[in-house]
């Protein structure tokens, strides 16, 4: 008979938020970087630039993330963060795309010395780290936080999945000794029509590559459903084969047309009991724990998009400035309460430049979201 899974507790859940536009930039999260650029990602931001890159890059990682910001996740009662990373993170060598141009290795190098530092911060506040690998190579998913917009190379050369495995196992056998290391994420959103058997074969290898150095007992892996129903991954990834693996879902109500359409009634709904009801049925089918890996307040396709067509008539904007914050509150609410089904969650994300429903830090000094996850 196949182990069952122990639903989340009190004792073992935990409360996240991403520490997104950090090690990897998106275009929405901080404009100000991108200003009087024809770049829409991270990858044609250093090809642009040039030389010019690194200094304005190293900058904006002193900045927009620092320890005082980890001291202040710690005090709230968060206990973990999960950090994405780009392909590029440990420096050259790494596969070249085409995009790069007459460069091979356009990244700026030194974002492992900010991911080191994290670690130490980490430790020091008793938090723990999720490794995202957000962008993989060749780009996973054609979005912008995967690396390359309109791109989906990753899949079509053995070369970049292989890459991602070795590099995933190099980052474990790195943080192995940190107790700040929870768990590492196979990768971040692959598109929806890379085929699940491949994926669910890349998954196994990662696995294998970070279990060479981190124990089952003490480090999670973690995976994403690829915007296909979790269906597709019954009977994928079982103890006792496989140990302390999570299913990772995320939950947004601003990207589909229905959405769009929908007032804050149906938000609050669709979030309370349609996402309440989906926790559980996700677990019993798997067999796995699962986990919401993001979610935000965002219910405004315009400020998070960078090609969406309007008009953006969305659930908050006929309300006056009373209803919207009561609207927000009880939006948060509801998803607070349906993600206590999960074995955790994290918001997306710590912090933004200009849209405060995806920054955390606002959500909270706002009173749209707790101030307290103990």
């Amino acid at each position: 008979m196949p182990e069952k899974v122990t639903p989340p507790n009190a004792s073992s859940r935990f409360r996240g938020v991403n520490l997104g536009g950090w090690l990897l930039l998106e275009k929405w999260m901080k404009p100000s970087l991108f200003s009087g650029m024809s770049a829409l990602d991270e990858t044609t931001w250093c090809v642009e630039l040039g030389d010019r890159a690194a200094e304005r890059l190293r900058e904006h990682w002193a900045a927009f993330i620092t320890k005082a910001d980890f001291a202040w996740i710690a005090e709230t009662g968060i206990t973990v963060v999960r950090i994405p990373i780009g392909h590029w993170i440990l420096g050259p060598p790494y596969p070249y795309h085409d995009i790069y141009g007459s460069n091979p290795y356009p990244f700026v190098v030194g974002g492992i010395d900010i991911l080191d530092q994290a670690f130490g911060w980490a430790e020091e506040y008793g938090l723990q780290i999720v490794i995202d690998l957000h962008a993989a190579p060749g780009c996973q998913n054609g979005f912008d936080n995967g690396g390359i917009t309109n791109v989906v190379d990753w899949p079509t050369k053995e070369e970049y999945v292989s890459f991602s495995v070795d590099l995933l196992g190099r980052l474990a056998e790195r943080y192995s000794g940190s107790k700040a290391l929870y768990g590492i994420q196979c990768l971040n959103e692959p598109r929806w029509d890379i085929p699940t058997d491949f994926l669910v074969g890349y998954y196994q290898r990662v696995y294998e590559a970070v279990r060479k150095h981190c124990p089952a007992e003490r480090v999670a892996i973690i995976f994403h459903d690829g915007f296909r129903s979790h269906t597709e991954y019954i009977g994928a990834m079982q103890p006792p084969t496989y140990q302390n693996v999570i299913f990772d879902v995320h939950r947004y109500q601003c990207f589909e047309k229905s959405d769009l359409e929908m007032d804050i009634y149906g938000h609050i709904d669709k979030a309370a009991n349609l996402w309440r009801k989906e926790a559980g049925e996700i677990q019993r089918d798997l067999n796995l724990r699962s986990i919401v890996g993001e979610w935000s307040l965002g219910l405004d396709l315009e400020v998070v998009s960078l090609g969406a067509l309007g008009p953006f008539d969305h659930a908050l904007k006929k309300l006056t400035d009373y209803q919207k914050n009561a609207a927000l509150r009880a939006y948060g609410a509801a998803q607070l309460l349906a993600f206590e089904h999960h074995h955790g969650w994290f918001f997306w994300s710590y912090r933004t430049e200009t849209t405060p429903e995806w920054c955390f830090r606002e959500c909270v000094e706002r009173g749209w979201l707790p101030n307290n996850y103990r």
